[in-house]
């Protein structure tokens, strides 16, 4: 696949010059010993043995976003002018806990984007249809607790579709990945070649 990067967008994360990118492809080696604070988990990578939770269904293993793995509290802004579509709270173990979709207007094309596995605090004084501007900070990480039981990451993804209970799907099964890739792009068509 071919992508266009465009270095139009402001940074969703602050990241350092050096990070790792993680192979999560293989299950002998989940959960990872990452050798950085701050991590990358790819898009469309097959990761089987990591979606373990109830919620996933045992079929669901392709991830369609992009994890920015960092510190609890880490700040996360926003990577181009719009305004918040949505504000909800996923509580199950393994879901995405504290999550923010926010409404932006690409190329003329309608995108959403969901930032999830925020800290609680982030929801608080946040509206639906607030107005938001490129680098704005909206957010900042959660901590394992807080975040569906994950390690602190950010899952970024887009989606040309407008979300329904502020929520997408984050990972889908082998039959659902054609149509997936089509609605969900892959987010470094605003994150930049991170990796």
């Amino acid at each position: 696949m071919s992508l266009t990067y465009s270095t139009d967008y402001h940074p969703v994360m602050l990241l350092p010059a050096a990070y790792e990118v993680l192979d999560l492809t293989d299950a002998d080696r989940y959960p990872p010993k990452p050798s950085s604070l701050f991590t990358i988990g790819r898009y469309n990578e097959k990761r089987p043995g990591v979606y373990s939770h109830a919620i996933f269904g045992g079929t669901r293993n392709h991830h369609i976003g992009i994890d920015l793995g960092a510190p609890a509290g880490t700040p996360i802004f926003a990577f181009s002018p719009g305004k918040i579509f949505a504000i909800a709270d996923h509580l199950e173990p393994g879901n995405y806990g504290p999550t923010l979709i926010t409404e932006h207007k690409l190329g003329g094309k309608l995108v959403f984007a969901l930032y999830g596995h925020l800290s609680r605090s982030s929801l608080q004084d946040k509206k639906v249809g607030q107005t938001i501007e490129a680098g704005e900070l909206i957010a900042f990480l959660g901590t394992e607790s807080e975040n569906g039981g994950w390690p602190p990451h950010l899952h970024f993804q887009l989606s040309y579709r407008a979300p329904t209970g502020g929520d997408m799907p984050g990972v889908v099964s082998e039959e659902e990945l054609p149509e997936a890739l089509a609605l969900y792009p892959d987010p470094r068509l605003v994150l930049g070649p991170i990796y």
